[in-house]
């Protein structure tokens, strides 16, 4: 069976876990295999759809070029399958034609031979006896094994058998698929519809596409979202899960009290899979009002930045800039005031090195224990709980942050003393955001040369360059829809602050300074509070 997920892309099949991995509990899922990544996840069941019902109605929704490629796959497997079938149905046609005629042959050659020695035996009766004998001699041992007996006998194959082309065509069914087609899948029954679904072509596996068109469900269950630390050369360290492409899995929330300061883009979206996985979460904002919602969701509502760390083992913030992380808490009812020994700050926003050793010395100073940990990602990876986490600092408050980093992001990385998190953040953003700027360079240039640029996304989209974040930002640009998913102001003062870092060394930076101006000039356009892809108007204006 062929079916539709609601909210992603690719095509699964439905695979044994591991021993040790548990599936989860609740509602019935399949534990499944994501083609070409080679990731796996538990799928609900109800979250699927039949894939013939449903295809041109999620066609229509989604017009995104990965839904059609996962299309794509799926009918190119339905082809090639059904070749096979064709050419294994051909074959037993032609295999049955040659029985059918080898047996009427055989027939015709029995009936001949009755007629031989009928007309025989009439000669031999009035031949003398010993004639009579020898002619019965040769009966006997016609009678005892007849024509068509022998021609059965000298066939390459007894009849019944299946030819040894067609063994050769029957696609074999593993024990693996066998024992989940006869137990989860064998087990559910799909609610009635109009028409009866399309059958499948391969009975031995089960494909799904996927589509985007719901958030997945809070029980979502990944494959494992296990911890495996690996320690690198360099001294750094990564807590990240093993699957990279699916949603939070199951995860033990810590027992400690959680703290978080800033509800903006980023934030918002950590707090919700923070309360999502059972998290204990007081909030903070500097605008109340974006706390309401997540009062709403269970968390604890803070007056000040100050009671809440005071309040809570952990205090997470995310800030918008340098300026910003000082303030919340070097400033008035901020976090220093609610610090004492044994409270734990990190601070997750994206600052100068500088910055960061700053309030970490604070933070210290009054018996705190401090880490970095900006994040590496945009509004939707946020939301879905796919950030990657660079900390540094306190390498035990690391391991404490374990279960809300899994809650938050896909990957963490521990590098070193406090600095390195701020540096390497800067060095993504900065290769991030002088990325986009040639991208949206490229596409104004395609326009005035007289080339498409829909043809020139699908080029790139084909080739070494390919990637999501290539391919939504075009999306906006060739849409006009520069809604905010990493606001043009951050990743311009990222690029400011990567310049900085690098004048500090005395290394060069002239692609990122580059880059920088064609942002400034994007923002006297008035497009600081649009998406960063909304650097393309700099080119047109």
């Amino acid at each position: 069976m062929y079916f539709i997920l609601t909210f992603t892309f690719n095509c699964l099949q439905i695979v044994n876990p591991p021993k040790d991995l548990k599936k989860p509990r609740g509602k019935k899922c399949f534990f499944v295999k994501f083609f070409g990544t080679e990731d796996h996840a538990w799928i609900k069941v109800e979250q699927l759809k039949p894939y013939h019902l449903h295809k041109e109605e999620m066609i229509k929704i989604n017009k995104g070029k990965r839904f059609q490629q996962a299309v794509d796959a799926v009918e190119e497997f339905l082809r090639k399958t059904k070749g096979k079938d064709q050419a294994s149905s051909h074959n037993s046609s032609e295999e049955k034609n040659r029985r059918n005629s080898s047996e009427e042959r055989g027939k015709q050659s029995a009936g001949e031979e009755k007629r031989k020695a009928s007309l025989s035996e009439g000669k031999l009766k009035k031949g003398t006896g010993e004639g009579k004998k020898r002619v019965s001699s040769v009966s006997s041992e016609r009678g005892s094994k007849s024509p068509l007996k022998r021609a059965q006998d000298q066939s390459p194959r007894k009849r019944g058998r299946p030819p040894k082309d067609e063994k050769d065509l029957t696609i074999p069914e593993s024990s693996t698929v066998k024992r989940v087609m006869t137990g989860t899948v064998a087990g559910f029954k799909w609610p009635p519809s109009v028409s009866e679904p399309v059958k499948d072509s391969d009975p031995h596996f089960h494909h799904f596409l996927l589509s985007q068109t719901e958030k997945p469900a809070v029980c979502y269950q990944a494959i494992t979202k296990k911890l495996k630390v690996c320690e690198e050369e360099t001294g750094s360290t990564s807590i990240q899960a093993a699957d990279s492409t699916a949603v939070n899995g199951s995860i033990t929330p810590t027992d400690k009290k959680i703290g978080f300061l800033g509800l903006g883009l980023m934030g918002s979206g950590i707090v919700s899979n923070l309360l999502k996985m059972g998290h204990t979460v007081t909030v903070w904002n500097r605008t109340a009002e974006k706390c309401d919602l997540f009062i709403q969701e269970g968390a604890r509502l803070g007056r000040t930045p100050a009671e809440v760390v005071s309040t809570c083992d952990i205090t997470f913030a995310c800030v918008s800039d340098p300026k910003a992380a000082k303030d919340l808490v070097l400033g008035p009812s901020g976090v220093l005031q609610g610090i004492r020994p044994g409270k734990c700050y990190v601070d997750m926003s994206t600052v100068d090195a500088d910055t960061v050793t700053e309030l970490a010395q604070v933070i210290v100073s009054r018996g705190g224990r401090f880490l970095e940990a900006p994040v590496s990602g945009n509004q939707q990876l946020s939301n879905d709980g796919m950030l990657v986490i660079l900390a540094a600092g306190d390498r035990g408050l690391y391991e404490d942050c374990s279960s809300c980093f899994q809650a938050m992001g896909k990957t963490s990385f521990f590098l070193g003393e406090v600095g390195n998190a701020a540096k390497m953040m800067l060095i993504v953003n900065m290769v991030q955001g002088s990325f986009m700027a040639t991208i949206a360079e490229g596409l104004t240039l395609a326009q005035v040369t007289g080339q498409s640029q829909q043809t020139l996304l699908d080029i790139l989209n084909q080739g070494q360059l390919a990637s999501i974040f290539l391919d939504q930002k075009c999306q906006n640009i060739l849409q006009g829809n520069f809604k905010p998913d990493f606001y043009l102001k951050y990743i311009q003062k990222d690029l400011r602050l990567a310049i900085a870092l690098g004048d500090s060394v005395n290394h060069p930076t002239p692609m990122a300074a580059a880059a920088n101006e064609v942002y400034k000039r994007a923002k006297a356009l008035d497009q600081s509070d649009n998406d960063m892809s909304a650097v393309y108007r700099a080119y047109i204006h």
